[in-house]
């Protein structure tokens, strides 16, 4: 028979863990469906924190170089990349293990495995070994979003999303970022230090497409120096795998002729998980992208469900995961509470960093 809790949350990220632990902490039975042996979701596991560890590796390597005009000369550094990922994994495996212990402390039980719905108050886990059901008296859906893949890419081992770009396998010696938004500039970023030759190519006429554009040009400017090529207004047509190099055709007014690269980083956004968990089967809507729409206490049109973090729309932030979830958690143990945020803060941590809250003046 199925154990029953009072909330079962689907998801680890930053939004699921904060809400279950909130919900816990106001006396409810908890579970956390996680599909990933640890918790912490991609945010910790292959997000912002693995990145924000190589991006300060690549500020420390920078500002070594800045010293050179200044009479101070370190010489270019040896860069051990087996050392320098083990020291990022340390980095990440202190804070998912951490959260483990916040989980435990807690009772919240951590269930591992695929979850789907079944019903409007069962789910079901997936995992190697067994299958699970799960039933609940509320739910709260926090199962994220996966990076966006294009089309027609061959499958090749040099052509790799963000999470690849994280295991620092390589350091290309020619590199394509197909994507010049956050991710794909904070990517950039770290291999520039590291010592690839980088071109960068973005359909919208400026990088960073949303940011202010007097804010992106400092960033612009120096990449624009920093790297091979800065292509915006130019989108990749075809993209051919050959035993030593990948080919790339561009088509747009400034595009530059066929480049020829060693590996090539596919940033081009980020898709949510709303059509992979059986949504329909609890009566949840779902739309045509994947996005699950909420009311401001971040309840589905299922009254009983929940839905918080990248799932329910942009921005797609840990930190606005973190305060839906906490609302969400309070909103199901009784309490008057909702998500209110009139602004939510926006941070690029490229060099120079970039940072904006607010309207911006394009949208003003």
């Amino acid at each position: 028979p199925a154990e029953t809790f009072d909330l079962a949350v689907l998801g680890s990220g930053p939004g699921g863990y904060t809400a279950a632990f909130r919900a816990a902490d106001l006396g409810l039975k908890v579970c956390l469906i996680e599909r990933y042996p640890t918790l912490g979701g991609v945010c910790l596991n292959v997000g912002c924190i693995p990145s924000k560890a190589l991006l300060h590796a690549a500020r420390v390597i920078e500002e070594t170089r800045e010293m050179r005009p200044h009479g101070i000369d370190f010489g270019e550094p040896k860069i051990d990349l087996a050392q320098l990922g083990g020291w990022k994994d340390k980095v990440v495996g202190q804070l998912t293990h951490g959260l483990s212990g916040l989980a435990k402390k807690r009772k919240v039980q951590v269930i591992t495995g695929i979850g789907r719905f079944e019903s409007p108050h069962e789910l079901s886990v997936l995992n190697d070994h067994s299958k699970e059901r799960v039933r609940f008296q509320q739910a709260i859906i926090a199962a994220g979003s996966q990076a966006m893949t294009l089309p027609d890419l061959p499958d090749d081992d040099r052509i790799f999303d963000s999470t690849g770009a994280l295991l620092l396998n390589t350091i290309p010696p020619r590199m394509l970022v197909i994507g010049g938004g956050i991710i794909g500039l904070e990517m950039a970023t770290v291999y520039l230090a590291m010592g690839s030759k980088v071109s960068i190519v973005e359909m919208a006429p400026q990088l960073m497409p949303g940011a202010d554009a007097d804010l992106v040009k400092p960033l612009a400017k120096r990449l624009g120096a920093q790297c091979d090529g800065v292509y915006l207004g130019t989108r990749v047509t075809n993209v051919d795998a050959h035993e030593h190099e990948l080919k790339v055709s561009f088509e747009g007014d400034k595009a530059p002729a066929d480049g020829a690269y060693d590996a090539v980083l596919v940033a081009v956004g980020r898709s949510p998980n709303g059509h992979n968990i059986n949504a329909e089967a609890a009566g949840v809507t779902v739309d045509e992208q994947g996005f699950i729409a909420v009311d401001s206490q971040q309840r589905t049109h299922q009254p009983h469900i929940f839905a918080i973090g990248d799932i329910v729309g942009q921005p797609m932030l840990a930190h606005k995961a973190t305060h839906q979830g906490k609302a969400a958690a309070e909103v199901a143990a009784g309490h008057k509470s909702g998500f209110e945020a009139r602004v939510i803060p926006s941070v690029a941590y490229t060099d120079p960093e970039i940072a904006w809250v607010g309207m911006t003046q394009t949208e003003a």
